[in-house]
């Protein structure tokens, strides 16, 4: 079942076909993101997360969707914002093998 959070990767490609740019944030390494990834998505990598919070401090209360390569470190990353005040955090199901797939 898919949680209420979480993004599929349909939805998030007819919006970016749409013109819109969500927060995306990609919490792979940099070595991966390097590789491929979604255009506009920013890099922060899971363990470097919650050092560089401060950067997405005026995001708590917008979308924010985390990505990884298959969903699971980007469910870390959802849990761990919403811990920090984060309001409305989606995963993106599958990650970018889901997308590239």
């Amino acid at each position: 079942m898919i949680a209420s959070a979480d993004i599929t990767v349909e939805e998030l490609k007819e919006r970016l076909a749409k013109g819109e740019t969500p927060v995306i944030i990609d919490v792979r390494e940099d070595w991966e993101y390097q590789e491929t990834n979604i255009p506009g998505a920013q890099n922060i990598p899971l363990g470097t997360l919650p050092q560089r919070l401060d950067e997405l401090e005026d995001l708590k209360g917008e979308e924010v969707i985390v990505q990884c390569r298959s969903g699971a470190r980007s469910a870390s990353a959802r849990a761990f914002l919403q811990q920090q005040g984060f309001s409305n955090v989606r995963n993106l199901v599958g990650g970018i093998l889901a997308y590239n797939g």
